[in-house]
């Protein structure tokens, strides 16, 4: 039996739409287990300068009902990295507009002694589906 090819993504998946879901369904094209690490609501606070509008545990529900996620967990409040070391994927997926917590990644990956391939996702019509224009709406 083949082993599975384990696929990660991140993010915050907060105000969930055809963006995210276009972003997963690539992901999961890269893999056969699709592995999402949701950003916690302190993390969201820090990098963005204000609270999400959905709660890390309402985040986390939706973002499990996508029939493209195997399973997805929250990140870590210290280590941003740790859900690298623990699961050990063979594909990070990041999104065309990730840039937060990747510029040390290949480091990360390195240290970590993993060989892991590093994807970055085309955009779905970002001038509707972004997160930070839909807030506005």
């Amino acid at each position: 039996m083949t082993p599975q090819k384990k696929i990660m993504a991140f993010g915050t998946f907060d105000y969930f739409h055809a963006g995210h879901e276009n972003f997963l369904a690539q992901a999961k094209t890269l893999g056969d287990f699709l592995l999402v690490v949701i950003s916690r609501d302190k993390t969201v606070q820090k990098i963005k300068s204000e609270p999400p509008r959905h709660t890390e545990n309402e985040r986390l529900k939706t973002v499990e009902k996508n029939p493209n996620v195997n399973k997805a967990v929250l990140g870590d409040l210290d280590d941003h990295y740790t859900a690298i070391k623990k699961y050990r994927p063979d594909v990070i997926a990041l999104g065309y507009d990730q840039h937060v917590f990747t510029l040390r990644l290949k480091k990360i990956l390195i240290d970590a002694k993993l060989n892991t391939e590093i994807h970055r996702l085309t955009a779905y019509k970002p001038d509707i589906y972004k997160s930070s224009i839909m807030k506005k709406k």
